[in-house]
């Protein structure tokens, strides 16, 4: 089946006051109606709707949901923070198996860096952090490339705002295995040598720390525009790899980590397998959530 995917980059369209911009509203709506007509189409039963970071945490996100239901007729269910975390960490569970023991999964998105952790298929440690790619593009950088001042002031910035993750992961154990999710790790991944998506789902592919290093140290002296030229960048997210890759590596450094696999499924996977593993008669958000089930 034909996939259509529409990039918002939500994260980047909310103002000064925190709102989320008419034209951030604009784009959603055509969004959400191109998804609903492409439903359709497809001859779909039953469509699961779903709004994270950017819409969660806009100061008109009422405004923004009313406006879209009006609209389009679809009513957008808003995950939160911990629901984010929780179901993409379901997704890598699912993917890797039992064999993974003691699983951290990490998640780089527009708005939000999610963490979470567990033995079970719900995580002991389920974190939504305001550290994604697009938000630190915006907050932070002034300039195209970013300034060397903005690389080192966002280094250290994050560096102190991640201080205190790798306690309390420790507070729920030892990870096993480490892996991470979205389209940020994977591009990462991709400039780093790892495979193309050509090559499969199921090919190994990984991150490391000084691979990382290596890349950050070469794409903060390019333009976005040059980063879209390379292979694995799609254009409407190069703009914001420098952010992501020091997300990234900030990350890395907090949990003194030398390598992630890269997981093929994320948060979507995990919303679709929750609705699967769940009876029809309940609540959509208890279903994407889990919290229908005793």
């Amino acid at each position: 089946m034909h996939s259509e995917k529409t990039v918002l980059r939500l994260a980047e369209q909310l103002n000064t006051r925190g709102e989320l911009t008419k034209q951030g509203i604009s784009s959603l709506v055509d969004a959400v109606e191109q998804a609903k007509v492409s439903a359709e189409r497809w001859g779909c039963e039953d469509v699961m709707a779903f709004a994270t970071s950017a819409v969660r945490e806009a100061s008109n996100t009422d405004g923004v949901l009313a406006t879209v239901a009006d609209s389009t007729g679809v009513e957008l269910q808003v995950l939160t923070g911990e629901d984010e975390a929780k179901l993409t960490f379901l997704a890598a569970r699912r993917w890797f198996g039992w064999s993974a023991g003691n699983l951290l999964v990490l998640d780089i998105g527009g708005g939000s860096l999610e963490v979470a952790m567990g033995i079970d298929e719900r995580p002991d440690l389920a974190e939504s952090l305001p550290f994604g790619a697009g938000r630190i593009t915006r907050t932070r950088f002034s300039n195209d490339p970013p300034n060397r001042s903005e690389i080192i002031a966002t280094t250290a910035w994050l560096d102190d705002a991640l201080s205190g993750l790798a306690e309390r992961i420790r507070d729920v154990g030892e990870p096993d295995r480490v892996v991470a999710t979205s389209k940020t790790f994977r591009s990462l991944a991709r400039l780093t040598g790892a495979a193309p998506s050509s090559a499969g789902p199921r090919v190994v592919r990984t991150l490391t720390d000084t691979g990382l290093r290596q890349l950050l140290s070469f794409i903060t002296r390019m333009s976005s525009d040059d980063v879209a030229e390379l292979e694995g960048v799609s254009g409407s997210r190069a703009h914001q790899l420098v952010g992501g890759a020091l997300v990234a590596e900030a990350t890395m450094r907090a949990l003194s980590l030398e390598r992630l696999e890269i997981c093929p499924w994320a948060l979507r996977e995990g919303v679709i397998l929750r609705r699967l593993d769940l009876s029809n008669g309940e609540d959509q958000t208890a279903l994407a959530t889990g919290r229908g089930r005793g």
